[in-house]
């Protein structure tokens, strides 16, 4: 029961990115839930106040962690309140056992903040799926940061909130976010435990003992770790530089 369960239930939050591109039959190497997310906001979200920043409703997340964790392909429920969509993108990143920019290039990438040239070529050392995915979601910003007079995120505000799961040296994962995913691990792990599909584990991640949540609450950066401008700084020049310096990339069109 167990073990036809664990081939059935195929995570993708807090699995590493590449083990989420090899299950996928794509063109693409891009966790679909991005691209699923990402193009959900295209058409239905941008101008969404505070996309990014609002934590969304915990329960809704459940649902949707509990949706993709089994099926990574699904497409994201119409309806669904673009501001849980964007904290849902968000949570998955920070669940990335890595950050996209790699610990490695950590100080190579935010010692190049200030020059286009030097980011693009920095960029060029990273692995096709942590390329590419860095590319479509600093896509998804610079389109969510023209439409600022309406949702309130330019590309300075989305980069404060989207630095910490994006970029982040060792030993300085994001660790309020960490509470969420705690358990992926331990549930897997756990081969004595028959989990019942559906359930999971991403309630009790998710919320403690139903708690309520206000949707609007602003996500918390202050986790104890001190605020990385420096990381800010490069999300927000691959932000509003986005087309300059991924100009070799296939890069995302959104029409």
């Amino acid at each position: 029961m167990v073990l036809n369960y664990l081939l059935i239930f195929t995570p993708v939050f807090g699995v590493p990115i590449e083990v989420t591109a090899q299950r996928q039959d794509c063109s693409k190497p891009i966790p679909q839930i991005l691209v699923k997310c990402g193009d959900y906001l295209i058409v239905s979200g941008l101008n969404s106040p505070n996309l990014f920043k609002s934590e969304g409703d915990k329960k809704v997340i459940h649902q949707l962690v509990s949706l993709y964790n089994q099926d990574s392909t699904a497409s994201v429920p119409e309806g669904t309140n673009p501001v849980d969509v964007a904290a849902l993108v968000k949570y998955y990143l920070a669940s990335l056992p890595e950050p996209l920019t790699t610990l490695e290039l950590y100080n190579e990438i935010r010692s190049a903040r200030s020059s286009i040239y030097s980011m693009r070529n920095i960029l060029k050392r990273l692995s096709s799926v942590n390329y590419m995915t860095l590319e479509f979601i600093t896509a998804l910003l610079l389109r969510v940061s023209q439409k600022s007079l309406l949702n309130k995120m330019d590309a300075r505000s989305l980069a404060m909130e989207m630095a910490p799961v994006i970029m982040w040296q060792k030993e300085r994962r994001p660790e309020f976010y960490h509470q969420y995913w705690n358990q992926v691990s331990k549930s897997l792990s756990n081969k004595t435990v028959d989990p019942p599909p559906g359930s999971y584990t991403a309630w009790d991640m998710l919320a403690d003992d139903g708690e309520a949540t206000d949707a609007s609450s602003p996500i918390p950066l202050d986790d104890g770790t001190p605020v990385d401008f420096g990381a800010i700084e490069v999300v927000q020049l691959l932000t509003e530089h986005h087309n300059a310096i991924f100009t070799d990339a296939n890069e995302t069109v959104w029409k």
